[in-house]
């Protein structure tokens, strides 16, 4: 069994029991991808004569997806019509899987301290997990080319379930997957799509603040479902 000293103070006293597992998200929380995102949304609007958005646009955007992001983009809001199939959506997706798929890296990067973070709770024997709404063909590529792949228990993609986080689906099943109780896990994430889902999943939740949002902070009073404990950097979950 893990023990708990790897973490901070504030951390620790989220559960009852020692924490054997963390389950974190991708993008906002472990990387900045926004610029790759929006260079990709970019390409895909341009092919349909429709004016660029912008990589402050895209912060808006990310966050439930590949498919939701690209209807955000092609209704140039910060809902997008998540109904919306038939042939232009067919057509501008396949020109952003494409698009993106040739520059997952060009100027993706990790957040600061997060190999550090990640190395030290996979020596400590604390299970790791990333669950991410990310489709899997990019996630595992872009773990692979940022070095990260290897430190992760269990990968669970967007496009792996019927559901998506803020679902607890995804969650449920990476505790499953790494054999311990919600109880015994705590998710970290930059969205209130983390939070719900770990709320619902019965997990405790730790939000980082330099993430996403969708251009709203994590720490905002309005949102419907507040994280067990903030950080402004990822180092500290650990002491």
């Amino acid at each position: 069994m893990s023990t708990s000293p790897t973490f901070s103070s504030r951390v620790v006293e989220l559960n009852v029991q020692p924490i054997e597992a963390v389950l974190f998200d991708l993008d906002g929380t472990l990387i900045d991808s926004v610029p790759d995102l929006a260079a990709a949304i970019d390409v895909m609007l341009n092919s349909i004569g429709k004016a660029p958005a912008g990589e402050k646009k895209v912060c808006r955007w990310v966050g439930n997806g590949a498919p939701a992001l690209v209807k955000r983009a092609l209704a140039n809001s910060d809902t997008g019509d998540q109904d919306r199939e038939g042939d232009e959506f067919s057509s501008a997706y396949s020109v952003f899987e494409s698009a993106y798929a040739e520059r997952l890296t060009y100027a993706t990067g990790l957040y600061d301290g997060v190999i550090e973070v990640l190395s030290a709770l996979s020596e400590a024997k604390i299970k790791l997990g990333l669950i991410t709404n990310k489709p899997r063909r990019f996630t595992l590529p872009l773990l692979a080319a940022l070095n990260i792949r290897d430190l992760f228990d269990d990968v669970i993609c967007g496009d792996d379930f019927e559901h998506k986080k803020p679902h607890p689906l995804p969650l449920q099943n990476a505790v499953k997957n790494l054999h311990c109780k919600p109880e015994q896990a705590i998710m970290v994430g930059d969205s209130i799509s983390d939070i719900k889902a770990a709320a619902s999943a019965g997990i405790k939740s730790v939000a980082v603040t330099y993430g996403y949002n969708h251009g709203m902070p994590i720490t905002d009073a309005r949102n419907d479902v507040q994280a067990d404990v903030f950080i402004d950097r990822i180092q500290q979950l650990l002491d």
